[in-house]
């Protein structure tokens, strides 16, 4: 007996995430090769088809920069829906890219986003009403990072 199997997972674009970032504050050596920073999350907005809003002032990235140069990223945020809804985000995830192309990254240089690989899963807390949905879905973001901001494009797992 053959079972069917789900179909092959899809992405749909749901929001995009642009918001101000203030420069790191370097905590220095975590053990292994890696240092740790803490990259301050400002102000922002979120738009798209599924969500519209704001990011409210007071989040952080937590990074470990790994001895390679790979960026493991732990960013938390509270995103305030167009309706006033409160909804928390965490997206963990990675980033690198070559070498040449981290240190300037790192340096808070500008750099062709094509270089660079910065993915995540970003999970969301919520209560009941019309944005549940970001707790009974699985979602993935795909990130640019510029010197004084990020944009976190996210699309939820079909």
């Amino acid at each position: 007996m053959t079972e069917t199997f789900p179909a092959e997972p899809q992405l749909e674009f749901v929001f995009e995430v642009r918001a101000r970032v203030d420069p790191p504050i370097e905590l220095g050596d975590a053990g292994g090769g890696a240092r740790r920073r803490i990259v301050p999350v400002g102000a922002g907005e979120v738009d798209g088809p599924m969500l519209k809003g704001e990011v409210i002032p007071g989040g952080a990235d937590w990074q470990l920069i790994r001895a390679d140069g790979t960026t493991e990223i732990l960013a938390r945020y509270v995103i305030r829906a167009q309706d006033g809804t409160m909804i928390s985000v965490e997206n963990r995830g990675i980033r690198r890219a070559a070498p040449e192309t981290m240190k300037r990254l790192l340096a808070g240089e500008r750099v062709d986003p094509s270089l660079v690989y910065f993915r995540a899963a970003p999970t969301f807390e919520v209560g009941p009403g019309p944005h549940q949905w970001l707790t009974e879905n699985l979602f993935v973001s795909a990130g640019k990072r510029a010197p004084d901001g990020v944009e976190i494009r996210i699309y939820k797992v079909l």
